[in-house]
């Protein structure tokens, strides 16, 4: 799944750590979205998407192949 994570949190100007403490997860946890190593449960994207005050589909785009 690719994703805009990482340009929204530039956006914000904020560290993974400060943005992973601010959603519950671990440091490494963010990491993994922003690489598309790992998609998030529903429920952690409609925090990132809550945080970031945008829908989930401005951060998420599956991969429909």
């Amino acid at each position: 799944m690719d994703n805009n994570l990482r340009v929204e949190r530039a956006k914000a100007e904020i560290t993974q750590q400060e943005l992973a403490d601010a959603v519950g997860v671990s440091r490494q946890t963010i990491y993994a979205i922003e690489k598309s190593k790992y998609d998030p449960s529903l429920e952690l994207a409609f925090k990132l998407a809550t945080y970031f005050d945008c829908s989930i589909e401005d951060l998420f785009e599956p991969d429909l192949d």
